[in-house]
């Protein structure tokens, strides 16, 4: 059976030592001993599973985004050096907007 490691990661530490059990490699031996993090390290590597999530954006064009992103930065360093604290404070909301726009689609 293939698992990710999310599936993984949802799983008791029973149920990752019941998984162990059936699996032969070096990388889980005394699977009985471990705690669910290394557990989890030792299952992901005798299976080649991949240790992270890669998260993927959708519906949105990331790298304009991120274009305007650096261009509002260059505003913020600009309202620094001015001592603009409106100015400063609006920039910084407008950065945090489109951060929460890329996280909010994101998969």
């Amino acid at each position: 059976m293939s698992y990710t490691h999310h599936e993984l990661k949802e799983k008791t530490v029973a149920e990752l030592r019941d998984i162990a059990k059936g699996i032969q490699h070096e990388a889980v031996q005394g699977h009985s001993q471990m705690n669910k993090e290394h557990l989890l390290v030792a299952i992901c590597a005798a299976l080649n599973i991949p240790i992270y999530d890669h998260h993927d954006v959708v519906g949105i064009d990331k790298s304009a985004l991120k274009l305007q992103i650096r261009e509002l930065k260059k505003q913020r360093d600009a309202a620094i050096a001015g001592g603009d604290a409106r100015q400063l404070k609006a920039v910084r909301r407008h950065i945090h907007s489109l951060n929460r726009q890329i996280r909010q689609h994101m998969i």
